[in-house]
């Protein structure tokens, strides 16, 4: 189908962008990569009179280091992240999940902001985001602040995110030198959103957990920070009866719809699978 009419703006500044959107309110929409919103128009699920493209905003690109974060601008693309010898040196797990987001024409557009400020559940980035304690900057009418990953989902595209506000960058702590890491995703084909997901990182001391958060893509209105799941495995040499316990305490926060990916069971089991994997695959990459 093709889209209702709307006008076309492209701000070369985040003041700029904010002032549209704070102009238009509820009529306006931030245009990142384009794949969510572009689509939603053709099929009439989304009628925005404006559209603010934030592509012309250069400010809004590119990874650094900041202390001991990584501040990613929002409008990084997925291709970027794989491509980062700072990310890859630094939060490998960015470039591994990367490379798992759709195919390389979507990754080569779509961007990182996009992906978690969208709030669609599907997305792989927002439960990475949350493995990683990230946290996004935010600029609106009331000037600039930072949302907590783990706060800014309020539901299936709902989130924090109020009318004017822009994602500007994602900060997120560098993990320790020697940390495990993975993110497991089963789907029906290339392309496709997870089935169900798992993100881990981790750190051994010797030979027992450290520290560990673990996160769940796809498998709830929002993506799941499984906290009690990571509790359990804290101080545990991963051993089987353990992350039995923790895959448990991870499957019993879920709650997926049943859906042409699979009954609602079924999910839920594969993301105990999932974490299951990742688990292992990150301890057989942490130094302890």
């Amino acid at each position: 189908m093709i889209p209702g009419a709307f006008a076309y703006h492209r701000p070369s500044s985040i003041k700029e962008a904010v002032g549209l959107l704070a102009q238009y309110g509820d009529d306006g929409r931030a245009l990142a990569g384009g794949h969510s919103i572009i689509p939603m128009m053709k099929l009439r699920l989304a009628s925005p009179g404006h559209l603010v493209d934030l592509a012309g905003i250069a400010e809004l690109k590119g990874a650094r280091s900041e202390g001991n974060d990584i501040v990613i601008g929002a409008m990084t693309a997925q291709h970027e992240l794989v491509a980062s010898e700072l990310l890859s040196a630094k939060i490998p797990i960015l470039r591994e999940t990367s490379l798992q987001v759709a195919d390389p024409q979507v990754r080569y557009l779509g961007t990182l902001g996009g992906n978690v400020a969208n709030g669609d559940p599907g997305n792989d980035m927002p439960a990475v985001m949350m493995c990683l304690n990230a946290s996004y900057e935010i600029s609106g009418k009331g000037g600039e602040r930072r949302i907590a990953a783990r706060e800014f989902y309020q539901g299936a595209y709902f989130t924090a995110l109020e009318t004017g506000d822009v994602l500007t960058a994602i900060r997120i702590p560098v993990p320790p030198d020697g940390h495990g890491y993975a993110y497991e995703k089963l789907k029906r084909k290339i392309g496709d959103y997870a089935t169900a997901a798992a993100a881990v990182v981790l750190t051994m001391v010797g030979s027992k957990v450290g520290t560990c958060s673990i996160s769940l893509t796809n498998v709830a209105e929002t993506p799941l920070w499984a906290e009690e799941a990571a509790k359990i495995l804290i101080g545990s040499q991963l051993d089987a009866p353990t992350v039995k316990r923790a895959v448990a305490a991870a499957e019993a926060i879920t709650a997926p719809a049943s859906d042409a990916r699979g009954p609602a069971v079924y999910r839920t089991k594969m993301a105990g699978v999932m974490l299951a994997r990742a688990l292992a695959r990150a301890k057989s990459k942490a130094r302890g």
